[in-house]
């Protein structure tokens, strides 16, 4: 497949996009909007339909982590780094297995794709890195990480060999914005203890 304009420019603003994460700078979403437009190009044309459907759903992410991340800190402060709890993982488990099933059903039957399982696998992770990102925790670049891993051979074999070196480079740039966000990561809060009965004030 010859490469495109399209696919192009999705290359470049998918590198800068990743490259602003990393680094904590909110122009991060309205690059990614940008990215998300060229892609649904670009997946579209590929027969990518659940990651090209992604591309609007995360859209509508970008807007609400642009407004997180300006909006969602203490007054004066941004946004801190953290964990994600354990009720988010299981959250994010369940929906991330309950959605791959379905998106594979729903490939299989009601389109062409040659690879239902792993464009819907693919979306789910990136779905639940993106909120991840979007809360600022500090395990969605392990989910970014582990989309990527099956996104570089998924796009070789769709002959988007561009998207395919493009996503090697986010690899490197997940493993970079992880150690870059466990420095800033904010401290645990401390726990809060009751005086001792008649203890000084």
């Amino acid at each position: 497949m010859s490469l495109t304009w399209t696919e192009i420019l999705g290359f470049v603003t998918g590198a800068l996009c990743v490259w602003l994460v990393a680094r904590r700078h909110i122009a991060n979403w309205p690059v990614g909007i940008a990215n998300n437009v060229f892609f649904i190009v670009v997946f579209t044309q590929a027969g990518l339909y659940a990651d090209a459907g992604l591309q609007i759903v995360f859209i509508a992410l970008a807007c609400f982590g642009w407004w997180t991340w300006a909006r969602g800190g203490s007054p004066g402060q941004t946004l801190p780094v953290r964990r994600t709890s354990r009720v988010e993982w299981v959250w994010l488990l369940v929906s991330g297995a309950a959605g791959t099933a379905v998106l594979t059903v729903f490939l299989t039957r009601a389109t062409d794709s040659t690879v239902p399982f792993w464009d819907a696998l693919t979306t789910c992770l990136s779905l639940a890195a993106t909120y991840g990102q979007c809360r600022k925790r500090l395990e969605s670049w392990w989910l970014w990480i582990a989309a990527d891993v099956v996104y570089i051979p998924l796009y070789a074999y769709k002959e988007l060999y561009l998207n395919a070196l493009l996503y090697v480079g986010f690899l490197t740039l997940c493993v970079l914005g992880l150690r870059s966000w466990q420095r800033d990561m904010a401290p645990p809060p401390l726990p809060v203890t009751a005086p001792a009965p008649g203890g000084a004030r």
